[in-house]
């Protein structure tokens, strides 16, 4: 009889392989350093570290805006979270996706460690002990309030986008001849329309 190959082993020590080769790919002090400089970056590792290494991003977003303003979760209130979460969700967890550090599933919500994110743990450690805090107040400041400019023209936009649907909606409903010319499938429609394109050309914007 012949002996059948042991298929199973092999594809399990493939595997393996390639996870050793992904824990041992190593980043430059550079890198480090770049992802490090934002302390908003350094909450979200912490706060992962913290907790098994992987959380809800709405928790990691809470425990972020709670620990920038010097205050408690109960405490927290809604333009505090919302600053924060805009933030990270556009900016800083992509970043830390992109480099291999965390893996940030945005539909879902979660974000979880990964074997690379233990080589930032030693600067990352010496951060939460004021040796980074002291030299990079300016940057940080600089990076949130970029963030904040970027995201402030958007929400604008939707904000003016939802006015007008209202408008529409209102003069209708008031049987205003300028409005009921065309009929409420059509100008749903073109609202609708308006939104989709208003966020593909974030989407896209953002990736660039």
């Amino acid at each position: 009889m012949s002996a059948t190959p042991n298929t199973t082993k092999s594809s399990d020590s493939t595997d393996e392989e390639a996870s050793t080769k992904e824990t041992l790919k190593e980043i430059s002090d550079d890198k480090i350093f770049h992802l490090l400089q934002v302390k908003r970056r350094r909450d979200v590792l912490r706060y992962l570290q913290d907790h098994g290494g992987s959380a809800e991003m709405r928790d990691v977003t809470e425990q972020v805006a709670a620990w920038e303003n010097n205050t408690t979760l109960a405490e927290l209130s809604s333009n505090e979270r919302q600053r924060v979460y805009i933030s990270l969700y556009q900016s800083h967890l992509p970043k830390l996706d992109k480099e291999g550090v965390i893996e940030y599933d945005q539909s879902r919500g979660n974000v979880k460690l990964t074997p690379l994110a233990e080589q930032l743990k030693p600067y990352l450690d010496a951060a939460v002990n004021d040796t980074v805090e002291t030299t990079d107040d300016s940057v940080i400041s600089n990076t949130d309030e970029q963030a904040s400019s970027e995201s402030t023209p958007w929400l604008k936009a939707y904000q003016y986008l939802t006015v007008v649907g209202l408008t529409v909606l209102l003069g209708f409903w008031a049987n205003i001849s300028l409005f009921t010319v065309v009929g409420i499938q059509q100008w749903a429609a073109v609202i609708v329309a308006l939104f989709g394109i208003l966020s593909a050309a974030q989407i896209l914007l953002a990736q660039d």
